[in-house]
């Protein structure tokens, strides 16, 4: 039997869709099967006829060539445990892959609001994951104003800008007074004072992300090293990852001495709050409100800002003006507070100079104990 392979399609329609959500009428059969444990009511639950859900049931048995549900007269409907892999998987990827069908479904939105309103303003935008910056795309839309977001790690979308593949980059640091070898040696380069300015954007809190009851709780990577707790981490050049290695190197660790620092990692808070909510890990690095959404525990770490930048010549352009103006809203504060652990920036759409947004910038890095202990000797 020729295997069955995946055909995407969409359509344009007068409901919205956010996130990961992709209509699917085999996983949409799927899930209300298990969710309702009944045909009829899954039936009900679809809007369709007892005998439509039974008729799909077979023809998706027929196309994967695998049984999909356990039924037997007067017992619940059940899915097989076939059917409960996939059904788990497809969950699995579509938050993976949810900055990613934001970005699509975003640039599929803009082709008909292009084709309604020619005089639509447009403004490429590479930013580090963040699960405020699609309610900003949406009040932005709504004042005429196009964000084409792609989600990026911080280095990533520093990159991008620097290459002209942007004309807005979004990252984020926490204040660190006392400097940081690991951001320093990955922000600073990428960043020149004159020719880049910041605009403020949000504040954040950052922590770990727990399985449900794990104790005793790590308040600290020492804490995960210390219990052996499984951990998942984002990927490399990520602003998280960044985090996760300046407070690894504070606390004298190696990435050895954490289960899963350097081989399990996701591109988005949300796909490490998944991980560790399917039971993938019990621990991992992101943001609060990811990890409510999944129903984990939380402990924070860090409070950081969340900041845009762009190329000084871009500041007055009208696309990036509109946007200071957006960020600078009361709607955008409203939209922020929603979200657990968020908080407007101090000066919301303000143009903020580089070296004093970045209190680390002139500091040089402290030596470690191993460098000075040599310089000694010398």
């Amino acid at each position: 039997m020729r295997r069955p392979g995946v055909h995407l399609q969409y359509s344009f329609e007068s409901r919205g869709q956010r996130g990961a959500e992709i209509e699917n009428p085999l996983f949409d059969l799927l899930a209300a099967v298990q969710e309702h444990g009944s045909i009829r009511h899954a039936a009900t639950a679809l809007g369709a006829s007892y005998r439509h859900v039974w008729g799909s049931v077979r023809h998706w048995e027929q196309v994967l060539g695998q049984s999909l549900v356990h039924w037997a007269q007067g017992q619940p409907a059940r899915l097989t445990p076939f059917a409960l892999r996939l059904l788990q998987a497809e969950r699995r990827a579509r938050v993976r892959l949810t900055p990613h069908i934001e970005a699509l479904r975003a640039e599929l939105e803009h082709v008909r609001a292009q084709a309604l309103d020619e005089r639509q303003q447009v403004l490429e935008v590479f930013a580090s994951h963040d699960l405020a910056l699609p309610r900003l795309r949406d009040l932005a839309a709504a004042e005429g104003l196009h964000l084409a977001l792609r989600f990026a790690g911080s280095v990533d979308a520093l990159r991008a800008l620097a290459a002209g593949r942007c004309t807005v980059a979004g990252f984020h640091v926490p204040a660190l007074a006392e400097g940081s070898p690991v951001f320093q040696a990955a922000l600073k380069p990428l960043l020149k004072p004159g020719r880049h300015k910041l605009i403020g954007c949000l504040r954040r809190t950052q922590g770990l992300m727990l399985r449900p009851g794990l104790e005793p709780r790590p308040t600290t990577l020492a804490a995960v090293a210390a219990q052996g707790w499984r951990f998942v981490n984002r990927q490399p050049g990520s602003g998280t990852r960044l985090l996760m290695d300046h407070l690894l190197q504070q606390e004298g660790l190696t990435p050895a001495a954490i289960p899963g620092y350097r081989e399990r990692c996701e591109d988005t808070h949300v796909a490490v709050a998944t991980t560790v909510a399917h039971g993938g890990a019990d621990v991992g690095p992101g943001v609060e409100a990811a990890a409510r959404d999944a129903g984990l525990d939380f402990v924070p770490l860090v409070d950081e800002d969340y900041v845009l930048v762009c190329l000084k010549d871009a500041l007055d352009d009208a696309p990036v003006a509109a946007l200071r103006t957006v960020l600078a809203g009361s709607a955008w504060r409203e939209a922020l507070a929603a979200l657990p652990g968020y908080h407007p920036a101090t000066r919301p759409g303000a143009v903020l100079s580089l070296t004093r947004a970045l209190p680390w910038w002139h500091l040089q890095p402290r030596r470690s104990t191993a460098a000075t202990a040599t310089a000694s000797r010398r």
